[in-house]
């Protein structure tokens, strides 16, 4: 007869094996708009760091809710609360590393502070005269609805126009609500071309550029999530995977932007959290000369 104590330890096995095989569910926010191109690319590279950590982690499943992505509705204040959503991808600030938990892995190296803008095709002789950044002040930006760059734009003197939604920004931009709307190197051409009929194009001969970074964000007590998270980015950046799916995205995006060949405008970013890896020179993207 077997002795309780072995049952004990048999039984304690068998429910550590149980707990072995459980499968990760990470739940995303859905899209914001059926026509927003930006979020593919951060999908694939979530998914590329969960299974890159796969085999000493677990296995694990991507579900996208039916809450948008607002950076700041209802999707984020799920994140916090830790129910309904587990990750958000978003420009990172001093006000959001107190809320949220960020993977301090720059997921566009570096790029969403490259601003070049989408302006009304009439408006091009009128941006292409444009010297110095005084010049620039005299007219109006728009942002989205408590989007960090409002700060960073203001805190530089150049006045914005805020929007309650992104799809609404490009009507506004198109009603001469605002002049331009500066948006980040990766995310510009493809918005531009999904407006085009409203008469909206990118700007060719300018570019802000601020420090900032692209991050993925969890609630602050899932430090498992947000470890393995980096983990596999870490693995990812180090045998060439990261770079490859950024260069399927990005990479003649970044051509046609012809980063080299514009004035540029540095701008100080005030709300650039301390933690920022900006020493670690293989996190950011380098333009070329």
């Amino acid at each position: 007869m077997l002795r309780p104590i072995f049952l004990f330890a048999m039984f304690v096995w068998l429910f550590a094996l149980e707990g072995v095989g459980e499968t990760l569910v990470v739940r995303l926010p859905g899209r914001e708009s059926a026509d927003d191109p930006r979020l593919a690319y951060f999908d694939e590279l979530l998914d590329l760091a969960l299974g890159k950590t796969e085999p000493s982690d677990g296995p694990y499943r991507i579900e996208k809710s039916r809450l948008a992505m607002l950076t700041h509705g209802r999707g984020s204040e799920f994140l916090k609360r830790g129910g309904r959503i587990d990750v958000i991808y978003t420009m990172t600030s001093i006000e959001r590393e107190r809320e949220f938990l960020p993977v301090r892995i720059p997921l566009l190296k570096g790029l969403l502070g490259h601003r070049i803008f989408i302006i009304r095709k009439q408006d091009e002789a009128r941006f292409a005269a444009i010297g110095k950044l005084e010049e620039l002040r005299k007219f109006k930006a728009g942002q989205g609805h408590r989007w960090p760059d409002v700060e960073i734009l203001e805190a530089n003197g150049i006045a914005v126009e805020v929007g309650r939604s992104y799809g609404g920004l490009f009507e506004m931009l198109e009603r001469g609500r605002f002049d331009f709307f500066p948006r980040g190197v990766t995310e510009a051409q493809g918005e531009a071309a999904l407006h085009a009929e409203q008469g909206l194009v990118v700007e060719q001969t300018l570019m802000l550029v601020y420090p900032t970074a692209m991050y993925f964000f969890v609630n602050r007590e899932n430090t498992s999530l947000a470890g393995r998270i980096e983990r596999g980015l870490r693995q990812a950046l180090a045998d060439g995977s990261f770079d490859r799916v950024f260069d399927k995205y990005n990479a003649s995006l970044l051509e046609r932007a012809r980063m080299h060949t514009r004035r540029v405008f540095h701008l100080q970013n005030p709300i650039l959290p301390a933690e920022t890896p900006l020493g670690e020179a293989n996190l950011w993207y380098h333009v070329p000369d």
